[in-house]
Formats: structure tokens, C-alpha cells, sequence
């Protein structure tokens, strides 16, 4: 974090190495030459309306402003301290809604491919969600501080409690505005599953493999056990009914909220260590 209300100091050196059993460096594709065209499914995926999705040469085109289509809060709590901080209790305060407009404009494959190795997120944007908005991995700037594990409040006006991560699991940046998730964002499940039904998709990793809530095709709540080390799983969806390969966001105050480490090769274009945020 670059001052005192910089919620996500992101690096300009290559992401440290999330003890999660996957590396960093360049992904190797593994040998299988039988990846699937994802076109069909993605198609059936409800983009918001703030979002512009287009199909050719290979890539699904993903075009936002970055403000999600649902409601936020009217204060955050964002701090960190002098030095670039991670935010707590100590050393926030509560602002007024930073969120703003980005310029997303991203080309994600259509044909994910496996790795033989799995390649650690960067900080930053490694997905988007059908809301418009984009998918973090589970921390904070330090790379070790998980979001969901350490949400706190402070008092806001009139001595109401105001919180880091919001009911969605998201909060914005301070210094930019990129509103995001850390985990499953229920305001997003909502508006496209129904109670006890299966979970379908609400947005697309940066490796071109899809991302869902963590209902199974029967209804039932999907576990950390279930997933592999990146968060992901090959089971049958509503889009995929033959099965497919897809990251799960889980409900949980812990590193296994979001996606932790890529399955599929990633464009560097897409996988670069965040910049740091201007103000």
C-alpha cells in the first residue's frame, strides 16, 4: 500500500510463493492436447448487463466498467497505517465508498489448458464475475493475510459498525476504486441460483476455466476437501453436464475462499504481477 488508506499494497516483484504447493515462474502446459472448447457453456453464463462478452479467435472478450451491478456499502473500512500496513482495527477508519470506474477489457481463452504444475495467483485481478466486477485471490498485499480470516469493523457516522469486506465478500481499493471479491460473493449467487438448487456460473478465471458457487449439480454444499489445491474440481454443472474442470468460492473465514493458484496456463498479459495503484 502506497499511504495510509491503501487496502492492497501490490507488489511490482513477482509474486511471493503462496505455501499452497503451487510455484511461481511460467506454467508449463502439460502434454493433453483434448482441452475443451468452454464456448457453449460461457455462453449460458447471465453476464450483467454492465458487461460486454464476445467470442472469437479462441478468447472470450470481457468488457466492464468494474462497478458491480449490485448494491454496496455507503462506508468501508480501509487503512493499513504508514509504511503499507495490512489493515486492522488499529490503524483503520471508515471512508465513504471509494468505488469507481475501471477500463476492463480482457481476452480469456476458450480452450483451457491443464498444467503439469500449478502456478500461484497474483495479486490483483485473476478472474472476472458476472456482476461486472473482478475475483482476488484470498489475500492481502502481504501475500500471507487472508481477507475472510481477518475482517474487522470500525466505528463510521453516528457510531455505526463499518466493515473491511462486505456481506458480498468485496470491498474496494481506497486508492483506485477496483471494487472486488475474496470469496463467494452470495449477492452474486443469488441472482442466478435458487435455494437448494446447484450452483452455476458467475464469472471466469484468467486461465479460461469457469468459476461457481459451491453448490454441486445436486444442491449440495461442496467442502474444502472436495477441491483440489487451487480451489477447483471436474464435476458436472448445469452448463457442463458432462462434467468440466471449475473453481469453487467457498464461504469460509480462510486461504481456501478463493482461488489460490492457476490449474490452466495463463497469458502473461493476464497473470503479471499487479502495479501499484495510483491515487
Amino acid at each position: 500500500m502506497i499511504n495510509t488508506l491503501n487496502i492492497h499494497r501490490i507488489l511490482t516483484v513477482v509474486t511471493t510463493t503462496i505455501l499452497l504447493g503451487c510455484s511461481n515462474g511460467i506454467t508449463v502446459p502439460s502434454t493433453n492436447a483434448s482441452a475443451a472448447d468452454l464456448t457453449a457453456g460461457l455462453q449460458q453464463a447471465r453476464w450483467g448487463s454492465n458487461v460486454t462478452v464476445s467470442y472469437a479467435n479462441g478468447k472470450l472478450r470481457y468488457v466492464s466498467n468494474g462497478i458491480p451491478n449490485h448494491s454496496r456499502e455507503a462506508q468501508y473500512a480501509v487503512g493499513g497505517g504508514g509504511g503499507g500496513g495490512i489493515p486492522n482495527s488499529s490503524n483503520s477508519i471508515a471512508i465513504a465508498d471509494p468505488t469507481r470506474a475501471q477500463t476492463y477489457d480482457f481476452q480469456i481463452p476458450l480452450t483451457p489448458v491443464k498444467v503439469t504444475t500449478p502456478t500461484a495467483t497474483n495479486l490483483g485481478t485473476i478472474g472476472v464475475m458476472i456482476s461486472g466486477a473482478s475475483l482476488f485471490n484470498p489475500y492481502e498485499g502481504d501475500g500471507v493475510t487472508v481477507a475472510t480470516q481477518s475482517n474487522f469493523s470500525v466505528k463510521g457516522t453516528g457510531g455505526t459498525d463499518v466493515w473491511f469486506l462486505d456481506s458480498c465478500s468485496g470491498h474496494p481499493t481506497p486508492n483506485m476504486g477496483m471494487y472486488h471479491y475474496h470469496a463467494l460473493p452470495k449477492c452474486v449467487t443469488a441472482t442466478v441460483d435458487s435455494d437448494g438448487g446447484p450452483s452455476h456460473i458467475i464469472g471466469i478465471a484468467f486461465d479460461g476455466y469457469p468459476i461457481y458457487g459451491n453448490r454441486d449439480i445436486n444442491g449440495n454444499i461442496v467442502t474444502a476437501t472436495q477441491l483440489d489445491q487451487c480451489n477447483g474440481i471436474t464435476s458436472a454443472t448445469p452448463e457442463f453436464p458432462a462434467g468440466v474442470y471449475h473453481y469453487v468460492l467457498l464461504d469460509v473465514a480462510g486461504s481456501n475462499s478463493s482461488i489460490r493458484c492457476f490449474s490452466g496456463v495463463v497469458d502473461a498479459a493476464l497473470a503479471r504481477p499487479a502495479m501499484p495503484m495510483r491515487m
